[in-house]
């Protein structure tokens, strides 16, 4: 069983994690294949939501409000991640998809496993 942590600890593994929901926002922000799919584009949208909504927190220094902040976003994070990995296909089977559907995938399940041992 992992050792369960505090908020500081927490955030610390964290923020690498919202790195990597970053990245795979950018890349289906920019893709021409999913510019005309209301329901592909809210993907982006929602990953920018969902690291957002911890940036006061995080600039404030209060680590448990930003895990609260994180926690109450995992719901839309789930619905993306799931959109994502079911869909991407449809609009373009290249690597990169691929790629990041399997990057949200792990991101996400990484962000759970971390809030799962907070303290």
């Amino acid at each position: 069983m992992a050792e369960p942590l505090q908020s500081a600890e927490a955030v610390a593994e964290l923020e690498p994690l919202l790195a990597h929901l970053w990245m795979v926002r950018t890349f289906l922000k920019h893709a021409e294949e999913i510019q005309d799919s209301l329901e592909m584009l809210e993907i982006p949208r929602t990953l920018f939501d969902v690291i957002r909504a911890t940036e006061p927190a995080m600039q404030a220094g209060d680590y448990s409000r930003y895990i609260h902040k994180l926690r109450g976003k995992m719901g839309r994070l789930r619905e993306a991640r799931d959109y994502l990995t079911a869909q991407y296909s449809v609009y373009s089977d290249h690597t990169n998809y691929q790629m990041a559907a399997r990057s949200l995938e792990a991101a996400t399940k990484a962000i759970e496993g971390v809030l799962a041992r907070c303290i």
